[in-house]
């Protein structure tokens, strides 16, 4: 322990390791506490025309584009967590617009969160479009029954098998 000349010195710096021990400990922890995601290949939206004020339902496979009024919405991934989790329903995607001249205009470029539609939202003056779910998850794991159990995967046929590898992650930067 480092000890410095001073009474109130040395209480800062026991404050100090003992702040960044706790957070070390929480870093720690808070990985294993982490839900696994889904990955799916069909995002679902709900699209608004202010016009007629009629809502539709779309559902778009990733990395295919889906049309509603003038906008193009091209999905390119949708991640979901299992039902017994809280929902963190995400999805990363591009909205284009089609302009009278037939030029097409980006006016969205990101993720979009079901439980906080306004978050990252789609602004156009005449739709909304917001992220409502996923779908068609491309493996599904179940959890072991027992502690020493491994998990059994069922894959879908037209999907690859997908290997989780805990110790490398996916990091998406914000």
């Amino acid at each position: 322990m480092v000890r410095a000349k001073h009474g109130r010195g040395g209480a800062a710096v026991r404050w100090l390791l003992v702040c960044a021990g706790a957070a070390a400990l929480s870093a720690g922890t808070a990985r294993a506490v982490w839900a696994q995601r889904i990955d799916n290949t069909v995002a679902v939206f709900a699209a608004l025309d202010k016009v007629t004020a009629k809502i539709s339902r779309l559902e778009v496979p990733l990395n295919q584009t889906a049309t509603f009024g003038a906008l193009k919405l091209t999905p390119r991934v949708c991640y979901t967590r299992a039902p017994t989790e809280p929902p963190k329903t995400t999805s990363f995607v591009e909205v284009d617009e089609v302009m009278l001249d037939n030029k097409e205009r980006r006016i969205f470029t990101g993720w979009m969160f079901a439980d906080s539609p306004g978050l990252n939202a789609v602004e156009h003056p005449v739709f909304d479009v917001w992220l409502t779910d996923c779908s068609h998850p491309r493996v599904a794991v179940q959890r072991p029954a027992t502690p020493g159990a491994t998990a059994t995967r069922q894959a879908e046929p037209d999907a690859e098998p997908v290997e989780p590898d805990p110790s490398r992650r996916r990091r998406v930067p914000r």
